[in-house]
């Protein structure tokens, strides 16, 4: 039976919205929200009938109609550190959400939203692979600065996806290999996948990792903390280098890796050496990676935009394939992956899980005790 699922992704002034029946795409829109009409809403749960009613007219103008949907799947952020998974979306996903989280973004409207369509159906909705999942272990999580602690802010649902895609392609299901993936888009984040737990990985939205085509990466600490007390630089303007203007863009100007790639195509020394480093610092990722894994990895997995770029995908093989054959899904299939997640959990071949709003970690106590809570 080829199941009609319905995804959503809310972004800051867009909502995703496609419909799946089978491998078939019935429709995919990418709604853009007109930001003087988003300037009457003071927070972001504010907008959640604004988005219904968009949504609603997408779906009316494309012919599709909510009864004919035999599931829901969103992009749910605002749920806070959990394992990873599918969690089906109730009052106690929308209650955390919309009112506990104290997150301010567009994100959280995914579950309230598909909640609501499937109290009108009967049909169940889910969220799969939400954005803040954290399974690392805790060998993983320590720094040398005190108190400070890393968490794992990655590509997860695209990063989940591409790993049950390559297990795939070799035979086996995601629980029984270990992979390293590689998200490289505006952001880059790299990930130890071991038997279907992201045990260690970098945090994109603290600014670690390899540099990417927007955002800084690891950079030195004291030349940054100097920076920052210079008087000369303000703590937006920082912040904004790195996650928003740093990498490419604030080494070429650019972004656009398609532009990078003309430079150097030009003669361009300068963007050559800039983006075969980017290339170099993923690389040295996923070497990094697979020595958490000890060794014992069944494939390295390439994915997000960049990764369409047959010289970007042949200079990160030249130095890890040593390590396990790399395979390149070029590209963000997160819409996708929402449907197959519903999918799984329709056919009844992944467990489908019942959020308790406590996180899958909180932190260790200053003196190294732990005080973290399993979901």
């Amino acid at each position: 039976m080829a199941y009609r699922i319905l995804t959503l992704s809310p972004g800051s002034t867009s909502t995703k919205v496609a419909v799946f029946e089978g491998d078939d795409v019935v429709m995919k829109a990418n709604v853009r929200h007109d930001p003087a009409e988003l300037t009457q809403f003071d927070q972001a749960a504010d907008q959640l009938q604004y988005r219904i009613d968009t949504v609603r007219r997408e779906l009316e103008s494309a012919g599709v109609s909510l009864d004919t949907i035999d599931a829901f799947s969103g992009y749910c952020g605002g749920m806070g550190p959990t394992v990873g998974g599918i969690f089906r979306i109730d009052e106690t996903v929308c209650d955390h959400v919309l009112y506990k989280s104290g997150f301010n973004h567009p994100a959280i409207l995914g579950a309230p939203i598909l909640f609501q369509f499937a109290q009108e159906t009967g049909k169940p909705a889910f969220a799969v692979n939400q954005p803040d999942t954290d399974e690392l272990a805790d060998v993983s999580r320590i720094t040398g600065y005190p108190g400070v602690y890393r968490k794992s802010h990655v590509h997860c649902l695209n990063q989940k996806e591409v790993a049950i895609r390559y297990a795939a392609t070799i035979g086996k299901r995601y629980d029984e290999v270990n992979v390293v993936v590689a998200h490289v888009g505006g952001g880059l984040s790299v990930a130890a996948h071991e038997h279907g737990r992201m045990i260690d990985t970098n945090d994109v939205l603290e600014g670690a990792g390899p540099f990417a085509p927007n955002r800084s990466g690891d950079v030195p600490l004291k030349p940054v903390v100097a920076l920052a007390f210079s008087g000369e630089h303000d703590k937006k303007e920082i912040d904004g280098v790195i996650g928003k203007t740093g990498g490419l863009k604030g080494l070429l100007g650019t972004d656009d890796t398609m532009e990078v790639e003309r430079r150097i195509d030009a003669g361009d020394a300068w963007a050559k050496l800039v983006y075969e480093a980017m290339a170099y610092q993923t690389a040295k990722y996923i070497g990094g990676f697979a020595c958490a894994l000890k060794g014992k990895v069944d494939g390295i997995v390439l994915t997000g935009g960049v990764s369409n770029d047959p010289k970007f995908v042949a200079y990160i093989e030249e130095r890890v394939g040593w390590i396990a054959p790399v395979k390149a899904y070029g590209g963000d299939f997160e819409m996708e992956a929402l449907a197959a997640g519903a999918v799984r959990a329709l056919d009844g071949t992944e467990e489908v899980m019942t959020y308790t709003g406590e996180p899958s970690w909180t932190g260790f106590t200053m003196n190294g005790a732990f005080a973290d809570v399993e979901a």
